[in-house]
């Protein structure tokens, strides 16, 4: 286990070298363990279920609720269903199954995207709060629990009546805020988290449902509580830790066995983002909306891979049939890692294309343009752009932050201050807005690239004013600006 780790960090250093992101070097070094004839190790499989059981609890930690009933996550993810008859079709055709029961639960299982590599891609950008990362994230979540009920109503094996229950675990959030209160050390705050993710998921395989469907819950139950941040952060660098088993098992996915028909269904894999981006611009968001929630649903989820294998103990699926379906998941991860991590740049490209299909008049996803009627613009309203905010504003200064989270306009909004909704990484955003005036602009943001790409944007916009980056903020440098 210790010298594929070490390989693993080998192949990250590697990658990382060559400016993608780490998580794709621990693929390529499952693929290539899986090629070498590597039967796997049972402590990398406890390693990368406990990594999923993390990270989708963190994410739970950081989801508003209400956000996943919205009626333009339910209307493109009921979409998204009407693939299911070009699955089965697909499936029947190639002979991965012949069952119609089987037909439909694998088809339902292959409609489902990789949420676990979406809100990992999403994390490492800064884009989980972002309008677009909260849309594709509740389709995703919504499939899930689509694919949980359709798979109960069939009597699917290993999912049970009772697996409904798990969507009640957020109804735990007054026991919940105790258990959090009762932490009061960095130490018991990182073994609650923990102990919380892994009783979801202990209480989803109780309830015969999906395992990291039950930490994703159990981490809603605290979803955006005041102080539970500090617990996500602890759990960061241990969840980092092992996930890199989990891409590393999916990696081992890929291999020989039923290429072609593998390859087929990565060719299906097309119509996945189509059918996502259709609905939404339909419903009136912006084509870049709909194109990076697309893009970041286009892949195959993982759970393909249980309900194949489930299959093939029932004997209804080949060995080759389970080859097909794992070169498709494991293919999927590989092809999609690299284009979800690119999105933006593929939108610049296809911009102009892409726009057509947007309907005419104003978008739910709007941003400002025009004159700002401000000094100062602060770009990213988390802590530290709110306390730069809140500085300026006691200077006298007159200032307008910039968020791409609509529930962050609305908090600071209903706290009187003057924030609108706007994404840093849209070259469109800078493009409309009138800056003359504009003596700074902060750029708050947490990730590097997108405080790149603004910088660019401001510069190619003949910006003549200050630009602080997050990295060098602080307040006393802007006051002496």
């Amino acid at each position: 286990m210790g010298s594929i780790i070490l390989l693993g960090y080998l192949a990250g250093v590697l990658v990382a070298r060559l400016g993608l992101p780490a998580f794709l070097g621990y693929l390529g070094i499952g693929a290539a363990l899986k090629l070498v004839g590597f039967a796997g190790d049972p402590l990398l499989g406890f390693f990368a279920e406990l990594g999923v059981y993390l990270l989708l609890f963190t994410v739970g930690l950081g989801v508003r609720l209400d956000r996943l009933v919205r009626r333009e996550i339910w209307a493109s993810g009921v979409f998204q269903l009407l693939l299911l008859p070009v699955f089965m079709a697909a499936l029947y055709v190639l002979g991965l199954a012949q069952n119609p029961l089987a037909l439909l639960v694998l088809a339902v299982a292959l409609i489902n995207p990789s949420t676990v590599l979406l809100a990992r891609v999403l994390q490492d950008k800064g884009e989980l709060a972002a309008l677009h990362g909260q849309l594709a994230l509740g389709i995703s979540v919504f499939l899930d629990v689509v694919s949980l009920v359709l798979l109960i109503l069939v009597g699917f094996q290993g999912v049970g009546p009772l697996g409904f229950s798990v969507l009640a675990l957020p109804l735990l959030r007054p026991l919940l805020a105790r258990l959090f209160h009762l932490a009061q050390s960095a130490e018991l705050k990182l073994l609650l988290g923990v102990g919380l993710a892994l009783l979801g998921a202990e209480l989803a395989r109780f309830l015969q449902a999906p395992e990291a469907l039950g930490a994703l819950f159990m981490g809603l139950g605290l979803s955006r509580y005041p102080g539970v941040g500090e617990v996500a952060e602890r759990l960061w660098a241990l969840r980092e830790i092992f996930l890199v088993a989990f891409f590393i098992w999916a990696g081992m996915a890929v291999g020989p066995d039923g290429v072609l028909a593998g390859l087929v269904l990565l060719l299906l894999l097309l119509l996945k983002p189509v059918f996502l981006f259709l609905p939404l611009v339909r419903q009136g968001f912006r084509a870049r909306t709909a194109f990076l929630v697309a893009v970041g649903l286009g892949t195959y989820s993982d759970f393909g891979l249980v309900v194949a294998g489930v299959l093939q103990g029932l004997g209804q699926m080949t060995p080759q049939g389970v080859g097909a379906v794992a070169l498709a998941v494991g293919g999927s991860f590989l092809l999609g890692a690299p284009l979800l991590q690119r999105a933006h740049f593929l939108y610049e490209r296809w911009k102009s294309w892409l726009k057509r299909w947007e309907k005419p008049g104003l978008h739910p996803d709007e941003e400002p343009r025009g004159a700002l009627g401000a000094r100062w613009l602060v770009v990213g309203m988390g802590r530290t752009g709110t306390a730069a905010y809140r500085f300026l504003e006691e200077k006298g200064e007159k200032v307008l932050g910039l968020d791409s989270d609509p529930a962050k306009v609305e908090y600071h909004t209903a706290k009187g201050r003057r924030v609108l909704y706007g994404d840093a990484e849209d070259p469109a955003l800078w493009e409309g807005l009138e800056l003359n005036g504009v003596k700074g602009v902060i750029l708050a943001l947490p990730d590097l690239e997108a405080r790149l790409r603004a910088a660019r944007a401001l510069r190619a916009k003949g910006f003549g004013g200050v630009a602080v980056p997050y990295t060098h903020l602080t307040l006393p440098t802007i006051g002496r600006l």
